[in-house]
């Protein structure tokens, strides 16, 4: 039964080819956030939009997300 609980609160798995810590945290908040905007994302995670764009730029290009008009979420 401990180990059922453990499952359900351990941290989601991050994709292995993420190495960037900011990468990790951009999917990490979209992991738990569904989905969100550039600025809504700006703001929770007090990052600067051009770093976001960046990132959700690389992102989509792994394929780890997608972006629908401007609001990204994890594929």
């Amino acid at each position: 039964m401990l180990e059922t609980e453990t499952a359900r609160t351990a941290a989601p798995a991050l994709p292995p080819e993420l190495q960037s810590p900011r990468a990790k945290l951009v999917y990490l908040y979209l992991t738990t956030n569904g989905d969100a905007t550039v600025s809504e994302m700006g703001d929770s995670l007090g990052m600067k939009k051009l770093s976001l764009y960046s990132i959700l730029k690389t992102l989509r290009k792994e394929d780890m997300v997608a972006c629908d008009g401007d609001t990204y979420a994890l594929n």
